[in-house]
């Protein structure tokens, strides 16, 4: 990946039976325990985006979560965007 240890920020798209089956709050139980800020949502097309900002290993911890999700979830593919941190603080369910 090539960053520094430090705080990143990676943007998701998580797709797969992502919605209807707590995914969202899950990821933020999730964020919370590993003290990963950023937000979760829906979007129309069935999939979740999800913007994670926090120390480097928390952040691949929760991306790792997210391949998985909770246990009525069935993902099947996540894309990711390493962009630059702004600095979130918390980690809301949003739309």
């Amino acid at each position: 990946m090539g960053k520094a240890m430090g705080i990143v920020r990676a943007h998701l798209r998580i797709y797969g039976r992502v919605q209807g089956v707590g995914f969202r709050w899950s990821m933020q139980r999730e964020a919370k325990k590993l003290g990963v800020n950023g937000w979760v949502r829906n979007l129309p097309d069935g999939s979740v985006e999800a913007v994670l900002e926090g120390e480097e290993e928390r952040v691949e911890a929760l991306i790792g979560w997210a391949h998985q999700g909770p246990p009525l979830a069935r993902v099947t593919r996540v894309e990711i965007e390493w962009e630059e941190p702004k600095g979130e603080k918390g980690f809301k369910v949003v739309g």
